[in-house]
């Protein structure tokens, strides 16, 4: 499959790594996560996050979706207006990024923004007994390095609370290393994984339509957890 989404505004240049296919740690790391769940303490600021999603959340029993990694909010407020039956939260560690949303009209009530470490927000979540019914993860950093294998959400400790929240996962990145890597920690996990390069009429992120603009490829893992 090729495509050509050049623009003249495109400068985004592709992933250089030093990989050139998946990791060869990777099915020890998944396998050790699984086994060995995080005990690092949690952080107070994302204590706080947590318990003011909850606060929000209330008593609600109908479907909540999650939006890791939400940057900016442009996803979340997409997804909020997509699926108007759900509660929405958006998750980003960057107090500069999330304080940015309102410049993409975060308006919806069911939508809300959080700045929160996300290892830390999966724990409490899985803790509080959330089942998610979709869980975004769009264009994570791919820490490209293979000495940062570790560092990606699938070689992480995170890896583990991911998978028990349950739901529809959406990874997409603009390295396909990356979802080939997230494609094959799931089916370690017991989860079928379908892996696909796409290309969506609206870009969702400000990284996918700076990907696209510069004429780069998308790919995306689902899985039903």
């Amino acid at each position: 499959m090729s495509h050509n989404y050049s623009s003249p505004e495109g400068n985004s240049r592709h992933i250089d790594s030093n990989q050139t296919g998946v990791h060869e740690k990777l099915p020890d790391l998944v396998a050790r996560h699984l086994q060995h769940p995080s005990q690092r303490p949690l952080t107070e600021h994302t204590l706080q996050a947590f318990s003011q999603a909850q606060d929000w959340l209330g008593d609600w029993q109908g479907p909540l979706i999650l939006d890791a990694c939400c940057g900016v909010g442009e996803s979340t407020a997409h997804i909020a207006n997509q699926h108007p039956e759900a509660r929405v939260i958006g998750v980003d560690k960057s107090a500069l990024r999330v304080g940015k949303h309102e410049h993409y009209s975060l308006k919806q009530d069911n939508a809300l923004i959080l700045r929160a470490d996300l290892n830390d927000f999966w724990r409490l979540a899985v803790q509080a007994e959330w089942r998610l019914s979709k869980h975004f993860l769009l264009y994570p950093n791919p820490y490209p390095k293979a000495a940062h294998v570790q560092r990606r959400w699938h070689g992480s400790p995170a890896f583990a609370e991911i998978v028990k929240l349950g739901g529809q996962l959406e990874v997409r990145s603009n390295w396909q290393i990356y979802i080939q890597e997230f494609a094959l920690a799931l089916e370690l996990a017991g989860f079928n994984a379908d892996m696909k390069q796409y290309h969506h009429a609206q870009a969702i992120t400000p990284f996918e339509r700076k990907y696209w603009a510069s004429g780069q490829h998308s790919w995306q893992v689902i899985s039903q957890l």
